[in-house]
């Protein structure tokens, strides 16, 4: 099999390994909405050769699966399989988001003691509409920041709204939080701090209408719960680590390090993903692909 380009492998990574505190805590976490491809093995070996490197270092495996429409019980056990076939371990056991619901509605309401989410009723089109009316909707990390609307809407409409069971998502008040949280400096290994801007995401979501949390608020709450000092995961994931340090300020949670790693990408330079139809693991597992050449290919041999 061909090797991935211009991505660091096992040999590049034990090195920074040698470089990092005892204790060093990492972790996959991937969502259980279709198997696992390349692009994820690159992750997880990524993360894993780290803990395993580092002196007294630790693995985790996470299963994100609170969206219950796209994730599957059967996508959650095909991960385990495709990890031990690449010879994969992690310690201690798999943290499965959707059984701790409880403890993310929790943290929403030390949010909304402080007053800083608030219920926002409109919908996709609604919102689409506003943007679009709006002179100069700038773009963030997830679209268009939300203009807003319902953080401006009146309190007794608010609060008629909810009486009646009218569905909603809850917001961050990002003025509100940024009032509060001193500056967020992202600390990225390898790299001098740079200052992240969560202001870029507007009121983000951090409870969906269909969803009682977001992956913004999961990924921060699980990864302080768990200790993951050193959070890795692919550069187009480099902005949220500003949101994500935001609301460990609000939270009075640890910050984390990060390393973030490229996208694995096709012959065409196409990202990897479940959406574009890249082979899985199980797929080339079936054609006699072994562990092996899966891991050379992407530089882990």
């Amino acid at each position: 099999m061909r090797a991935m380009p211009d991505v660091p492998g096992s040999a590049d990574l034990r090195t920074l390994a040698s470089t990092l505190p005892p204790g060093t805590v990492t972790r996959f976490a991937p969502s259980p909405t279709g198997l696992l491809h390349l692009g994820h093995a690159y992750a997880a070996l990524f993360a894993w050769t780290l803990a395993r490197a580092a002196p007294g270092g630790r693995f985790l495996l996470r299963l994100e699966d609170i969206d219950a429409s796209r994730c599957r019980p059967e996508f959650a056990a095909a991960i385990e399989t495709d990890l031990a076939w690449l010879g994969l371990d992690w310690d201690g056991p798999v943290r499965v988001q959707s059984r701790h619901l409880g403890e993310y509605a929790a943290t929403l309401d030390r949010l909304a003691r402080r007053g800083l989410i608030y219920p926002c009723f409109c919908t996709r089109a609604e919102i689409a509409r506003e943007v679009a009316a709006a002179t100069a909707a700038p773009h963030g990390p997830d679209g268009p920041p939300y203009p807003g609307t319902c953080r401006r809407l009146d309190p007794r409409l608010r609060a008629e709204r909810l009486a009646r069971g009218d569905r909603h998502a809850l917001r961050l008040d990002m003025q509100a939080a940024l009032a509060l949280a001193a500056e967020v400096i992202v600390q990225e290994v390898g790299q001098a701090a740079w200052p992240g801007d969560p202001g870029q995401f507007g009121d983000a979501v951090l409870a969906r209408k269909d969803v009682p949390t977001s992956y913004h608020l999961c990924v921060t709450h699980d990864d302080a719960l768990q200790g993951v000092n050193l959070v890795t995961r692919a550069e187009d994931l480099r902005p949220a680590s500003a949101l994500h340090g935001l609301l460990q300020s609000l939270l009075g949670l640890p910050r984390p390090r990060y390393l973030h790693h490229k996208l694995i990408r096709d012959a065409a330079g196409e990202r990897l993903s479940k959406r574009s139809g890249a082979a899985s693991l199980r797929s080339l597992r079936d054609a006699g692909i072994s562990p092996g050449q899966v891991r050379e290919m992407l530089g882990f041999a």
